[in-house]
């Protein structure tokens, strides 16, 4: 894959990056999770695997892992993972700080995260992911910032992301729910002296969650690296879908992957990528035949006509948040 710009700051990514949330803990939400893990939740054998994983996402040319603290151990695995010899460039790595991983290694745990977007949860965190990826971190996000948390009027909080953004490091947010677009608003506000304080964001948007793509294109426009995270719905824009709710969209989505002789899961990250103001598309893929069928996106360029039948697919944004705040853990 060629390596492309990160909006205006001073960072190379890959098209495709490959996302540590179903990889760092034992238990995810997205369909499937459990029998991509084999079953195997033994620390030492989920390392094995994110490993394996990293490498072969790696070997086939992705340049952008991402992280969190709450992702479990994925910071630990993906340090481990980039002491290898053979990696012959640095990629670039981002994580985040906000939620703290609460679920103890089950899958089964009555609060798997939680949120707080407070000063002292910043300097803890932040700590905690200096001491384990050093200089190799280069972006760190807040985790799924929204107006209610106040973390974008906190004074301390953002004083202490300017200091950060001062030693070289790209300052960021996730959005995630139905208020992303006002969130992203009040983000691009933030400013001083005409420099705004956040480079980097992290947005939901697929086939099935389409909105605000205005907004993210001025996002771009005025500097801001873009990755996109749950293009597959978490799941439920690959063949594990078999809701009888969505078989017609499923039947649209296989006879456009057919012309393409590939998967549905490629044809949902490509119509991202087919999107110009996405810097970098995420895979969750949590095993290497899901990765490398993911990475297929990056070969396929989507015909005019197929975008716009992809277009029409769409969710109302209030459904498709009702159905992903249902999804299980597993």
């Amino acid at each position: 894959m060629k390596l492309r710009e990160f909006g205006n700051q001073d960072l190379l990514v890959s098209p495709i990056g490959l996302g540590m949330a179903a990889l760092g803990r034992p238990g995810y939400i997205n369909l499937g999770h459990a029998e991509d893990l084999q079953h195997n939740y033994d620390v030492d054998a989920m390392r094995s695997h994110s490993h394996q994983v990293l490498q072969t996402a790696y070997d086939a040319g992705v340049r952008y892992f991402d992280a969190a603290r709450s992702y479990g151990r994925a910071e630990q695995f993906l340090a481990s993972w980039l002491t290898n010899d053979i990696l012959k460039d640095a990629p670039t790595i981002g994580s985040k700080w906000g939620y703290t991983y609460t679920a103890d290694w089950q899958i089964d745990a009555e609060h798997h995260e939680v949120k707080e977007h407070a000063l002292p949860v910043l300097i803890r965190q932040w700590q905690e992911s200096l001491q384990l990826l050093g200089e190799n971190l280069n972006i760190y996000h807040i985790h799924s910032a929204t107006l209610d948390s106040g973390v974008l009027e906190n004074y301390e909080v953002l004083e202490r992301l300017w200091e950060l953004k001062s030693h070289g490091i790209v300052v960021g947010l996730s959005l995630s729910g139905t208020g992303q677009a006002d969130t992203l608003r009040k983000a691009l506000t933030i400013e001083s002296e005409g420099e705004k304080l956040f480079g980097s964001v992290q947005l939901t948007f697929n086939i099935l969650e389409q909105s605000n793509k205005v907004l993210y294109q001025e996002a771009s426009d005025v500097g801001l690296g873009i990755i996109v995270k749950e293009s597959l719905a978490n799941g439920r824009l690959t063949s594990r879908n078999q809701a009888p709710e969505f078989a017609e969209k499923a039947a649209v989505l296989n006879f456009i992957a057919d012309a393409y002789e590939t998967s549905i899961d490629a044809i949902a990250m490509a119509y991202v990528l087919a999107h110009d103001w996405c810097s970098v598309v995420l895979s969750g893929a949590a095993n290497e035949a899901h990765l490398l069928s993911n990475l297929e996106a990056a070969k396929i360029n989507l015909d005019r006509t197929d975008i716009e039948t992809l277009d029409k697919l769409a969710e109302d944004i209030g459904v498709y948040w009702k159905t992903r705040s249902a999804l299980a853990w597993n």
